[in-house]
């Protein structure tokens, strides 16, 4: 059964997905049947999803370059959803500006440090509407240090308490609230657009 609220963030989402082009960026191990990006992309068919063929290689340039191949015949300002090791990608992919990133929304971004990836991680504001979604317990990067990326990226921060990595594991499948929190992201990024300047 659909609750009234979600149906409006759905309809929120939907008549977005005319202006935006949403693109899911999957972590490591690509995300399974039960993790939240694969539930949003079965309830919303707007979304399009980053494949690649080697998900088991924390190679951060096998990430980019799988994200800039979907983003080629892209039309419309996208807004990237990334998951972990692909939170970090999708940064990189913005920060570059060849492409046209209206906003981030970045889920448990990884410890750049425990890949090795800190020199190819952008070190100064995205300029780009975007989220960090952090989990005050996840196992692959301490809450100070998502706090402390939020800010080199001049994101807003969205603390969802103890959450592990946001993933299948820790219980997160269809994941109304993350939904919920991409319809604001949606509306940051249409401000944004209209030519109102982001937060210092």
């Amino acid at each position: 059964m659909s609750f009234p609220h979600h149906q409006i963030v759905d309809e929120a989402l939907t008549e977005a997905s005319a202006r935006y082009d949403f693109v899911l960026v999957p972590g490591l191990y690509d995300s399974g049947p039960e993790h939240w990006q694969s539930f949003w992309q079965n309830r919303h068919g707007f979304w399009l999803r980053v494949t690649q063929s080697r998900w088991n290689d924390p190679d951060i340039g096998l990430w980019t370059d799988a994200i800039r191949r979907l983003l080629v015949g892209s039309r419309r300002p996208v807004i990237l959803v990334g998951h972990s090791f692909g939170a970090l990608a999708s940064c990189c992919v913005a920060a570059d500006g060849q492409h046209r990133i209206a906003g981030l929304m970045l889920v448990a971004p990884a410890e750049p440090s425990r890949f090795e990836v800190e020199d190819r991680i952008p070190m100064a504001p995205l300029h780009v509407p975007t989220i960090v979604v952090a989990s005050r317990n996840d196992p692959v990067i301490r809450f100070g240090r998502a706090v402390y990326w939020s800010k080199v990226w001049n994101a807003d921060l969205a603390d969802v308490g103890e959450a592990g990595h946001i993933n299948a594991e820790a219980g997160f499948g269809p994941w109304p609230y993350g939904l919920q929190i991409l319809k604001e992201l949606v509306a940051t990024v249409d401000a944004h657009a209209a030519g109102v300047p982001l937060a210092p």
